[in-house]
């Protein structure tokens, strides 16, 4: 495998234990902010659903204010 950083090409084999070990928290990290923003964006779609949903019920509603 080869890893890039900073645009230099790094063979795997030529990296410390360290860097491995950095590397890999690094993916796990970029996993876990998709992840996030997957579930971000399913509460963000809910929001709107029930916001929604308000305004209808409402507008629906025949009592004065």
């Amino acid at each position: 495998m080869v890893i890039t950083v900073d645009g230099v090409e790094y063979a795997e084999e030529d990296l410390t234990e360290k860097v491995k070990y950095l590397v890999a928290q690094v993916n796990d990290i970029d996993q876990k902010i998709t992840g996030l923003r997957f579930q971000a964006d399913q509460l963000v779609a809910a929001k709107n659903a029930f916001s929604d949903a308000i305004v209808k019920s409402l507008q629906g509603d025949n009592h004065a204010e």
